[in-house]
């Protein structure tokens, strides 16, 4: 039925927030999964001369990523982990179900915390989307990264990315249009940001053609690190080298996807970075 009916017997039609479906819309606001996995594939190629062959994804979510890897090459191999029981089962649903069976077999999905996780020695370990910035403490993220550098296979390499710029430590409203699902504007909100313990509140909305929002369909409470602390933690907890990974623009003054090596960035209001931190 495409709607329900009040007491008086009239169909009442829901709203597009009401119907739509806040993981769908997140993997195609914020992530792109074939690009995110070209980047450290090929960056994986390049710094140790092999293929990667075994790829965990802590703070996976719904697997997204790990899907594309085991899609990307015949005998790659993927573990997922993630504490949250329902997110699993959504990725299971929407996501692994789209593999066939040979690629399926070939992914590891664990509800597990990141800081206890057991798993076979990985190649690659990605801690995307700032998802590690839910440690807000110094020594909390000194101890997962050396949980990390500890499990990854010889040669090992961790992936991450940050973002800053000064609109970071604003409290702002950002708005893009995506096109996919009929449309939608993705609605980023900093809602608070507290200097002294470098604490941020953020939020992420869904509004839609009818006026109607998905309100705070994510939620998140984490610290703002900067990259030169980022980069301490990682060397404190063992990594021999990082290096950081700058995105460019196009002609139009729009980021291109494009992640070069630098040992300098550009002050822009705002930036995204990827950064490898190999064994």
């Amino acid at each position: 039925m495409s709607g329900s009916r009040n007491s008086a017997g009239k169909s009442e039609k829901k709203d597009q927030a009401s119907q739509a479906d806040r993981h769908r819309l997140y993997e195609l606001s914020v992530q792109y999964a074939p690009s995110e996995i070209e980047f450290v594939d090929d960056t994986f190629k390049s710094l140790r001369g092999r293929r990667a062959r075994l790829l965990r994804e802590d703070f996976c979510g719904t697997a997204n990523v790990c899907c594309e890897w085991v899609r990307r090459r015949r005998g790659n191999r993927a573990v997922g982990v993630d504490i949250d029981p329902n997110v699993l089962q959504w990725g299971e649903e929407h996501n692994l179900s789209k593999l066939t069976p040979a690629q399926r077999e070939h992914i590891d999905l664990r509800c597990e915390n990141v800081l206890k996780t057991n798993s076979v020695s990985p190649d690659i370990v990605l801690a995307m989307n700032f998802s590690y910035w839910l440690f807000k403490e110094r020594k909390e993220l000194r101890r997962y990264f050396r949980r990390v550098r500890e499990s990854l296979a010889e040669g090992g390499i961790m992936f991450l990315d940050a973002y800053g710029g000064y609109d970071s430590f604003r409290e702002i409203v950002e708005e893009r249009k995506i096109e996919e699902e009929g449309g939608f504007t993705y609605v980023w909100e900093q809602e608070k940001y507290e200097p002294v313990s470098g604490s941020l509140i953020c939020h992420i909305h869904f509004d839609f053609a009818d006026g109607s929002r998905m309100e705070r369909a994510f939620s998140y409470d984490w610290r703002l690190w900067t990259l030169p602390e980022i980069r301490e933690l990682l060397a404190e907890a063992g990594f021999s080298k990082t290096t950081v990974y700058w995105q460019g623009w196009d002609d139009n003054g729009e980021a291109d996807g494009d992640f070069k090596p630098v040992t300098e960035g550009e002050s822009d209001a705002g930036w995204i970075c990827y950064i490898s931190a190999e064994q």
